[in-house]
């Protein structure tokens, strides 16, 4: 297979032809995951919770995510491997710019960031300088404890168009790629529409170019799994078969259902 570059992601859209994320920490499941086709591998700092056990993703350190980059990315191809840049580790241009290149440096082809219109130097600045970026909205983990909780955003006019206006301003400023998450359908519908850089949604409907999934949350290994969570590790699969289910399920439409996303 070819390998998988932001110009595919694009095409992609272009052609209205959804394609897949997937969370991965280590080679055998990057490997695993790309065998199946999944596009897309973020190397979440998710991790913070999936793997040490912690109760949100604060705790992780860009020491701990460059590790888990480098073991991605020796499994991953022909993926694209989304690093995520951890909790404080870009409040100015120019630390984000020495962190991404840690993370860019240990194999990722993009990193991820948290935030709003605030983030518009930082990601221009990345961007120019040849590191690719995607943005999170909406429900960001590291803000969890500014939010009360996991909490859906969004649901107001008001919190809602903030949120289209962010969106806006980060692909001006240069973001590649686009995650939703917990943000009502109708919502993410219509800033993926808008958008023309690809969306990739959790939590957020249907509507969106792609869908991302915590690989541990898809395998029921979950305790008290999100409802935006479907575990495709059921009927006799395998782990590979699951995440072959997942990225057939996502293409054809029949996952994410209504009862996954919000109003």
């Amino acid at each position: 297979m070819k390998a998988v570059t932001i110009r595919t992601l694009q095409e992609m859209k272009r052609e209205r032809r959804r394609f897949c994320c997937l969370t991965a920490y280590d080679a055998s499941f990057a490997r695993a995951a790309a065998g199946a086709g999944i596009e897309t591998i973020l190397v979440g700092d998710s991790l913070g919770m999936v793997l040490q056990g912690h109760a949100s993703t604060v705790p992780v350190t860009i020491e701990e995510m460059a590790y888990h980059t480098r073991c991605v990315s020796r499994g991953a191809a022909p993926a694209l491997v989304i690093g995520d840049m951890p909790f404080m580790s870009y409040t100015t241009p120019e630390e984000a710019m020495r962190n991404a290149a840690v993370l860019m440096q240990a194999g990722a082809h993009m990193v991820k960031l948290e935030g709003g219109a605030w983030l518009v130097d930082t990601v221009q600045r990345l961007s120019e300088r040849g590191v690719p970026v995607c943005a999170h909205l909406g429900l960001t983990p590291q803000s969890v404890n500014s939010f009360g909780g996991f909490v859906v955003q969004g649901r107001d006019p008001v919190a809602a168009q903030r949120i289209v206006d962010d969106a806006k301003a980060l692909a001006d400023a240069g973001a590649a790629l686009l995650v939703l998450e917990c943000v009502p359908r109708a919502l993410a519908t219509d800033i993926t529409t808008q958008l023309p850089i690809p969306v990739i949604g959790i939590g957020a409907g249907a509507g969106t170019d792609a869908q991302v999934l915590v690989m541990h949350d898809m395998l029921g290994m979950t305790p008290r799994p999100p409802r935006f969570v479907q575990n495709f590790l059921t009927g006799g699969r395998d782990i590979a078969g699951a995440f072959a289910a997942y990225a057939a399920a996502v293409r054809d439409g029949s996952f994410p259902q209504p009862e996954h996303g919000f109003d």
